[in-house]
C-alpha cells in the first residue's frame, strides 16, 4: 500500500465538530474521511461513555450515511468488519495512552500510530476476506492473524 500521511486535527474543536457532526448528521458528507472516523469513535469513547459503541455504533454509521445521500449495501456504505476492527484498534491505543492531554493530539498520535493506519487491517486480514459481503454485513474472524 502507498504510504499515506493522514490529516492531523488543530484542535479539540475539529475533532468535536466530526463526533457531534456524526451524532447530528450535520457532518459534511466531504468530511466523513478515514481520519473523522478515527477521530469520532475517539471522541463518542471519552467524551460519551453513556453511548454504546458495540451497540450503536453501526446504526449510528449507517443512518449517517443515508442522511448525506449515501446507501449502506454490499458493495458501499457501512462496513462491519472495518468497523470492529478500527473500534478494537481505538480502544488498543487508549489502553496504552494518556487521554487527559488535549483530545486533538491524542487523536494525532492515534492517526500516526499502527492502529490508525488505514492499512491496519490488512494485517489480520486477506484482501478477499476483508471486502467480501460477509464481512461487509457481519464481523467476520481474520485469516492471517489474530487481532491483538
Amino acid at each position: 500500500m502507498t504510504e499515506y500521511r493522514p490529516r492531523l486535527f488543530a484542535s479539540d474543536a475539529d475533532v468535536e465538530h466530526v463526533g457531534e457532526g456524526l451524532l447530528s448528521h450535520e457532518l459534511p458528507r466531504a468530511e466523513w474521511t478515514h481520519e473523522a472516523h478515527l477521530a469520532a469513535t475517539t471522541y463518542l469513547l471519552l467524551l460519551h461513555p453513556e453511548i454504546d459503541l458495540d451497540a450503536e455504533l453501526p446504526g449510528l454509521i449507517r443512518r449517517y450515511n443515508e442522511s448525506v445521500g449515501g446507501v449502506n449495501s454490499d458493495t458501499e456504505g457501512y462496513h462491519e468488519t472495518i468497523t470492529r476492527v478500527f473500534l478494537h484498534g481505538v480502544r488498543l491505543f487508549l489502553a496504552e495512552a494518556n487521554p487527559l492531554g488535549p483530545v486533538h493530539e491524542l487523536v494525532n498520535e492515534l492517526l500516526l500510530s499502527p492502529m490508525g493506519r488505514r492499512d491496519w487491517p490488512f494485517r489480520f486480514y486477506s484482501r478477499e476476506r476483508l471486502f467480501s459481503v460477509e464481512a461487509r454485513r457481519h464481523f467476520v474472524t481474520p485469516d492471517l492473524a489474530a487481532l491483538p
